[in-house]
């Protein structure tokens, strides 16, 4: 509303205090739900290609970010993952024996375990990703190159303000180290 004069919408004519009805209660609610059922959709492919295979969502994370980051240390995937040792572990356990995933002793440290997908793992992955990517170009190309900018600040704002800067680091650089 530029000098008192209402702007206007999409939705018809909005002054400056119509514009914050974002805030409310109800909008923040029904926010939150989109949340949930976004991630439902999108999930939901991957997750039935994955029950196929006995697998599950944790599996689905911990090859994603092996995937993208091959040779991947056990403790790295563990700090970006944000579980305990002993479900990733199960995990680990799965892929390997499944020939999704090779676990190796660094060659620096032999303490370390590095991670590195499969030939199969990688197959498997590249299959996950292309569905979810194809789901999210479509939303993105329907939403438009302002809105995606829009949801792509409210996905960083949502990361709490300690994690945030560590985390946009692996994601725009794609590196872990």
């Amino acid at each position: 509303m530029a000098d008192g004069v209402p702007e206007r919408t999409e939705r018809g004519l909005q002054s400056g205090s119509e514009r914050l009805l974002f805030l409310t209660d109800d909008r923040l609610r029904q926010g939150i739900e989109m949340l949930f059922f976004a991630y439902r959709a999108f999930t939901s492919d991957p997750d039935r290609i994955l029950a196929e295979r006995g697998l599950g969502r944790a599996h689905h994370r911990a090859m994603h970010f092996i995937g993208r980051h091959p040779d991947i240390s056990v403790a790295e995937l563990l700090a970006i993952l944000g579980v305990t040792k002993q479900s990733l572990n199960r995990v680990l356990r799965d892929l390997v024996s499944g020939g999704l995933v090779v676990k190796r002793m660094g060659e620096e440290d032999r303490r370390n375990r590095l991670l590195t997908l499969t030939t199969a793992g990688r197959q498997l992955d590249q299959t996950l990703s292309e569905i979810q990517r194809c789901r999210v170009r479509r939303a993105f190309r329907a939403a438009g190159a302002d809105a995606v900018i829009g949801f792509q600040q409210v996905l960083e704002n949502l990361i709490d303000d300690e994690e945030r800067e560590s985390i946009l680091r692996v994601i725009r650089s794609g590196q872990v180290r």
